[in-house]
């Protein structure tokens, strides 16, 4: 036992079933908050490369709403073709101090390994698909940037970014996560990496923060890889803050499924009432898809 909260398969139930049958068709990269007892989610629909053309890759990114965390409706929906992009992942849904709401998309450069961060903004979550778009994360000729988690509290607006250095043809999938702040969550300061891939492990190839479970110090999870073949495929393990860094627990990954090709990844944990934890998490189920799950954790 870990005395951390964890996702699990065995202890959960579908939220959102992948949108076909086996491996590159996608439910998940969710993220979560709950505002005023309203459970807001934030999510991408992928579809296989062996799809139409048209309809590969993430082809959206999808919020709702629920008032008891596992049956959701739809009230924005965001095509990819609003960015021309050629593929979309996690997203993050951010109540503004304001009281209006911030949805962060993550966009593929079509024909590119390049991915870049914008923030679309809103008085409602319903106004989204409609609402004002700013780059905030460009990325690089050298730097793809995604999979942003963002939150914002008295202290300011602070942001963990999973990274891809494109400096090394086929080799763009290795991946780490920096951090940075803001004042206002449009304008950034980069302050660098802070989870790095560890040599030789199960996370050799990559190394994605997803979520903060604990704090002074920070405890996170994040997933993983070893190698480039276990791209998409990824588990789930914990870091904890030591001297500015996220530093791996040993022992290897924590949480995986128990499905076909074993992915668990993108976490995202809300913390409840009587202090247990609901997790939204992307899974692999037997035919290879992966859906989108929660479960709850003392």
């Amino acid at each position: 036992m870990t005395g951390i909260p964890l996702p699990s398969v065995e202890n959960g139930r579908v939220v959102v079933a992948a949108p076909g049958e086996g491996p590159g068709n996608w439910a998940g990269a969710p993220h979560a908050t709950v505002v005023d007892g309203v459970y807001w989610l934030s999510y991408r629909i992928r579809h296989s490369e062996s799809a139409a053309a048209e309809d590969t890759r993430g082809v959206a990114t999808v919020v709702a709403r629920s008032s008891d965390g596992e049956r959701f409706e739809t009230v924005a929906m965001i095509s990819r073709s609003t960015f021309v992009a050629q593929s979309m992942e996690r997203p993050a849904l951010v109540r503004r101090p304001d009281g209006g709401w911030r949805l962060y998309v993550c966009c593929a450069a079509p024909e590119s390994k390049h991915w870049w961060v914008e923030a679309i903004d809103a008085d409602s979550p319903e106004d989204l698909a409609d609402g004002h778009r700013t780059v905030v994360f460009s990325g690089s000729a050298d730097l793809a940037v995604k999979d942003p988690i963002v939150t914002v509290d008295a202290d300011g607006w602070k942001a963990w970014l999973c990274c891809h250095p494109l400096t090394e043809p086929g080799a763009e999938d290795r991946m780490s996560t920096a951090y940075a702040t803001s004042a206002d969550g449009l304008t950034w300061d980069w302050h660098g990496e802070v989870l790095r891939p560890t040599p030789g492990s199960w996370d050799a190839r990559g190394a994605r923060m997803t979520t903060v479970v604990g704090t002074d110090p920070m405890v996170v999870l994040y997933d993983g890889r070893p190698t480039a073949e276990d791209n998409w495929h990824e588990v789930t393990g914990i870091a904890r803050e030591k001297n500015g860094m996220l530093v791996a627990d040993e022992g290897g990954p924590v949480a995986r499924s128990p499905h076909s090709d074993g992915g668990l990844r993108y976490a995202s944990a809300v913390r409840l009432p009587d202090d247990s934890t609901r997790f939204y998490f992307e899974a692999a189920r037997p035919d290879g898809a992966h859906d989108l799950y929660t479960s709850v954790s003392a």
